[in-house]
Order: structure tokens, then C-alpha cells, then sequence
């Protein structure tokens, strides 16, 4: 789990990345690469966006996914010469087909979004120039293309004041040789995958009370991680989405605890911008009641 007890401290929390270990798949596999091409067939303007710039690192991108998908999961992807198999979906990708824009592509392969963001010489910053988000947590791709590390963050609560110097010394030092990941998380009163709204919310949610809130609550986990492209040098940074039942820490009243302590101590202002002012009420009292009696 990726919280912690004790008092809050608004952290990168980055750590070294085995490239083994990049892309991750799951049991829902398949059912999360078809709501990504429905959502890019229906939505494909809110999910798809790139800029021409960036053509020469979203083709990298798909030659990276494309050399490293087989080697990693041999039974689930098969390398055909041109041709990339997805032997769960039955899918045959061209990989030098032209009606798709390789990014488009790369993220129709693998459950993680995929993020480029490319340093401007002009600015001296980091921008995003392309993205396949069809898995956003509350924010709208079209509202951050072309914007900089730090007005993309500009709804977190403290990210400019504690962290935006850090992470933009970060992204200038980061090497092809050392990627690296962290975890993200947030409590929702919606599984769904797709969440491109919801920010601030501060209105109570009645139904969710101290009885319920493990089945009307899901822990949601971000898994991201940060590489640099070895022949272009942008930035890439794929977000893996998960999210899990909060009945499932009944198993686990180490967890419970650890959560109650870490929404405790979680500054209003960080509560508010992660949306959890509407059921803290009832989900303490249920994290409570499943802990630890020690």
C-alpha cells in the first residue's frame, strides 16, 4: 500500500526502476485494453493528444514497447517480424502502419497511460507534447497540453512551494541508465477507470456512512513511472492505474491503521484537492472498527 502512518510530508518518493520490471499486467488485462479502445474509438479527443514535435519520441516509444513486450511476456505478445501479436486480444498491430499515430498505437498495447514530455530550449522547462490518457484521475488532458511541470501540478495542494524546484531538478538529471517509479493513491466513490473531473470536491456524500464505507469506497493507486528516451532524450512517464475494494483491508488491519493515521494526519488543503472532505466522516470510523485492537 502505498500510504503511510505519521505526520504528512509532500514527497516525490521516487525510487530506482529495473526496466524488467517497466510495464506491468494483471488479471484484468483484457478487459482494460478493450475499455481503452472503446474510450479511443468514443472519446478519442478527450484520451488522445500529441503534438507534431513530438513524432520522433512516440515512434521510440513503440519501438521500446515493441522490442520489449515479447522478451518480458512471451505468452501474451509474439513478435512477427513487422508485426506485434497480442495473444489475449487476438489484435495484429503493423508497426509501421501509418493510419494510427504511433503513440496512438503504443498506448492501445499495454494497461498504462503514456505521458512525453520534452525540454524546451525557449523556457528552460519541461512540457507535455503528447500523451494516450485514457486513465486520468481527475484531470483533462486538453486543460495541460504544452504546460509546464509546474502548472500541470498547479492544482496540487503545496506542489509549487515544496516540491516544483525538486522534480524540475530532477527531470534535467535524469539518466536513460537509472528510470525510476513512485506510487500515488486517493480514496473514490467510483471505480471507474476513466475520471477526468472530480477535484475539490467538498459536498457530503449521504449514502456513504461508517456501515458501508468499505463497499461504497476503492483505494485507487497510481503506479508511475519516469525514463529517459535514449535516442531523442524526452521524457517518458506512464501512469498504471489500479484500484481495489477498501472492504479488502478487513484482511489486513495493519493497513486500516496505517490509512486512519495517514488521512489524520493529512493536511485540509491536500484533503480537499484529493476530494476525501466528503466521506471522512464515515471512512475513519470504518478503518477504525476493522484495525487493530491493541
Amino acid at each position: 500500500m502505498p500510504f503511510r502512518a505519521g505526520p504528512f510530508r509532500l514527497l516525490a518518493g521516487l525510487q530506482p526502476l529495473d526496466l524488467q520490471d517497466w510495464i506491468e499486467i494483471d488479471g484484468q488485462f483484457a478487459s482494460e485494453l478493450a475499455e481503452k479502445e472503446r474510450l479511443l474509438r468514443e472519446r478519442h479527443h478527450e484520451v488522445f493528444a500529441v503534438f507534431p514535435e513530438a513524432l520522433a519520441s512516440s515512434m521510440e516509444v513503440l519501438e521500446l514497447l515493441a522490442a520489449h513486450l515479447p522478451m518480458r511476456f512471451p505468452t501474451l505478445y509474439r513478435d512477427e517480424g513487422d508485426l506485434l501479436c497480442n495473444l489475449v486480444t487476438q489484435q495484429r498491430w503493423s508497426l509501421s502502419q501509418q493510419v494510427l499515430h504511433p503513440l496512438d498505437l503504443a498506448g492501445r498495447l499495454v494497461q498504462e497511460d503514456l505521458c512525453l514530455m520534452r525540454h524546451d530550449l525557449v523556457t528552460d522547462t519541461y512540457r507535455l507534447v503528447g500523451a494516450s490518457l485514457c486513465f486520468p484521475t481527475r484531470w483533462r488532458l486538453v486543460e495541460k497540453m504544452g504546460h509546464a511541470l509546474t502548472a500541470i501540478h498547479a492544482p496540487v495542494a503545496g506542489y509549487e512551494e515544496q516540491l516544483a524546484v525538486t522534480v524540475d531538478r530532477f527531470f534535467d538529471r535524469l539518466k536513460v541508465e537509472k528510470p525510476v517509479w513512485r506510487l500515488n493513491w486517493g480514496l473514490i466513490d467510483d471505480p471507474a477507470l476513466f475520471q477526468p473531473t472530480g477535484h475539490g470536491r467538498q459536498e457530503v456524500n449521504p449514502d456513504i456512512t461508517a456501515e458501508n464505507a468499505g463497499e461504497k469506497l476503492w483505494i485507487r493507486m497510481e503506479r508511475q513511472t519516469l525514463r529517459r528516451l535514449p535516442r531523442t532524450q524526452d521524457v517518458l512517464f506512464t501512469i498504471r492505474v489500479h484500484v481495489r475494494p477498501l472492504h479488502e483491508l478487513r484482511a489486513h488491519p495493519e493497513r486500516a491503521d496505517t490509512l486512519a493515521s495517514a488521512l489524520r494526519n493529512m493536511p485540509e488543503p491536500t484533503r480537499l484537492y484529493k476530494s476525501l472532505s466528503p466521506f471522512l466522516d464515515a471512512v475513519l470510523p470504518w478503518l477504525e472498527r476493522i484495525g487493530n485492537k491493541t
